[in-house]
């Protein structure tokens, strides 16, 4: 279980060293398994203001003496093979477990191109291989490419959020297809179907010969709000797969959980709003102090609070409001 961290700034848009701490020991105290910094949810441009090493080296800082229960160190790697390259180093150095690998800056390579990326990063960090649905900058990838990305030497795991359950088989049929399945940790990061994801077989057929996949968790942005929630709801799903039927109300919570999501992450807008509505989730909660982001006309849609209200609403009890203002005081002492 591993959220997609934000990135707490003040009204300057300045990074908020308080509350980003306070978000750390949230998540580690919810029962996060890992950290995902520097990704899309902390904001791509912490590049362009000189934030993604402070920013990495805070989560990791904080994690290690906020608690020593083993935890997940991922760092998000973005750019050409250069800049990818330089990004693994630095999150190595820090003590980052692996990367996530965004290929957005490769839409116009050929499919050797960015294998040869892939592997030119791979030999800095243990690999995350990332899906990125198109709507956010993703690029349409194969099975085929799966397959050849699987076999490479380093590579751990891959979040697949192409938010379409035909490419998300494209990617399970290529790690199958690599024999890679015991090797290669598969998480979510369907937003649109993250219970049905975490809980659902998945049967791969090839030359008659069935092969059964699991998403072994997730890695995502919408669990960076009501996170202690997510977690039990990810408990709950784990714990569904070794029961003979799979109860109907946690097939049916799935929708619900899709319903919140729509609002947070703006998807009447495209998406634009996503990080200032899991921001609004976080500044009601006292987590942020505001939903500023680093660029200025990054924010929320028009419609789009009206639609958190909403959700806030219909499905409160899936909030861990009372969670966080149990121990609001001690995250950010």
């Amino acid at each position: 279980m591993i959220p997609a961290h934000p990135l707490a700034l003040n009204a300057d848009r300045g990074l908020d060293t308080v509350h980003q701490r306070a978000l750390t020991r949230y998540y580690i105290d919810c029962g996060a398994g890992g950290l995902a910094v520097g990704v899309h949810t902390t904001q791509f441009a912490i590049r362009d203001v000189g934030l993604y090493r402070p920013v990495l080296e805070l989560a990791a800082e904080t994690a290690a003496a906020w608690t020593k229960r083993p935890l997940a160190l991922i760092a998000g790697l973005v750019g050409p093979t250069k800049q990818a390259i330089a990004e693994a180093q630095i999150a190595r150095g820090i003590g980052y477990h692996a990367g996530l690998l965004s290929l957005a800056a490769m839409n116009s390579a050929s499919e050797n191109e960015i294998i040869a990326h892939c592997e030119a990063v791979a030999r800095e960090i243990p690999l995350v291989g990332f899906y990125l649905q198109p709507a956010v900058g993703g690029i349409i990838l194969n099975a085929e490419f799966w397959r050849r990305f699987a076999l490479l030497d380093n590579v751990i795991a891959i979040k697949v959020a192409p938010f379409n359950r035909y490419r998300t088989l494209d990617v399970l049929r290529g790690v199958a297809a690599a024999g890679a399945l015991d090797r290669v940790a598969l998480y979510t990061g369907n937003d649109d179907h993250i219970l049905l994801d975490l809980t659902l077989p998945f049967d791969l057929r090839e030359r008659g010969v069935t092969t059964r996949a699991y998403f072994r968790g997730g890695l995502l942005g919408h669990w960076s709000v009501w996170t202690a929630s997510a977690i039990k709801q990810f408990e709950m799903c784990r714990a569904a797969r070794h029961k003979p039927t799979v109860p109907a109300d946690l097939l049916a919570l799935d929708a619900r959980v899709t319903d919140c999501n729509s609002a947070f992450f703006d998807i009447a807008n495209n998406f634009h709003g996503c990080i200032a509505g899991c921001h609004e989730i976080l500044r009601r909660q006292g987590l942020m102090q505001g939903i500023w982001c680093l660029d200025p006309a990054e924010g929320l849609s028009p419609g789009q609070m009206k639609e958190i209200d909403r959700v806030c609403n219909e499905h409160a009890d899936l909030s861990d409001d009372d969670f966080v203002a149990a121990r609001l005081q001690k995250w950010l002492a």
